[in-house]
């Protein structure tokens, strides 16, 4: 394919809170890519509203993929992020299978602060694997990753040598690049580390502490790393990058004090992501 790059993004969408499609699409347009959803869900308002309504669209999944092979629609990426059933990661793999060539990146979604979200249960989670198994590019947080390994969820730090283990053990369950976010260092501070398997390289970049959280930094976080990978950016620029324009829209809602639920608020940030862009240190792990 030629000119703009294209990007199948299999998520929800949801009309109140930044999160899913509503961060992927303006995140990948400002970077010059078009994404063409693939809405999984539509819903009033996240699943952290107290109340939402919402509208299950897993049998659009399938008869998309259908129209876009009739069409012979080439994506140089399939992106999946928030599933809501086994039946969608089924649909998913048909995407992963019908484009070859196209990056693969799997946002495996599936918890936070040491416990899975409320949705997933434990085949959810399991099936997970399936997905992580054919993708290239795996972005978990900590507590997504505990999950996929199997393993307790870190209580306080971890040390390199386990955080090392950690992302290769990942990357032999398929992916080529493996990077956890949201990781407690024992030699100092919050990290987002990663691995790319091709040329055995570790990184590790530190982040800054803000005292508070909300919905679709995660989804934030991936879609810039994707685009900057797409565009032709080593494994650490990409981590770069997404970590740096994360934590300047992290920073930014939180000087206004919003709520979590509302999400972070980009808007005013995204020509960060078409100029200079001021990027921090980035180290071997």
């Amino acid at each position: 394919m030629t000119g703009c790059r294209r990007v199948a993004a299999i998520q929800d969408i949801s009309g109140l809170g930044r999160c899913s499609l509503t961060v992927v699409i303006p995140v990948l347009s400002a970077m010059g890519i078009q994404v063409c959803p693939v809405p999984t869900a539509v819903l009033s308002a996240h699943t952290g509203y107290s109340e939402f309504v919402m509208r299950d669209l897993t049998d659009f999944m399938k008869p998309a993929l259908e129209h876009y092979r009739r069409m012979n629609t080439e994506f140089d990426c399939i992106y999946s992020g928030f599933l809501a059933s086994s039946e969608q990661i089924d649909h998913c793999l048909e995407f992963f299978a019908a484009y070859p060539d196209a990056l693969k990146v799997v946002d495996p979604v599936m918890g936070d602060d040491g416990k899975a979200y409320a949705t997933y249960t434990d085949e959810l989670c399991g099936r997970m694997g399936e997905l992580v198994a054919v993708a290239d590019i795996i972005t978990p947080n900590l507590t997504e990753a505990a999950i996929l390994l199997k393993e307790p969820y870190p209580i306080g730090t971890i040390t390199t040598s386990q955080a090392k283990s950690w992302l290769v053990r990942l990357s032999e369950q398929g992916a080529r690049i493996v990077v956890i976010t949201s990781v407690n260092l024992a030699d100092g501070g919050m990290h987002t580390i990663g691995y790319d398997k091709g040329n055995n390289s570790f990184w590790k970049i530190k982040n800054d502490y803000v005292p508070a959280h909300y919905s679709g930094t995660g989804d934030m976080f991936t879609s810039v790393l994707t685009g900057s990978v797409l565009k032709g950016d080593s494994l650490p620029i990409a981590m770069n990058r997404a970590t740096a324009f994360t934590e300047l829209n992290v920073k930014t809602t939180y000087s206004y004090q919003k709520h979590w639920t509302e999400g972070l608020m980009l808007e005013s940030q995204l020509p960060w992501l078409t100029g200079y862009q001021e990027l921090g240190d980035y180290t071997n792990l």
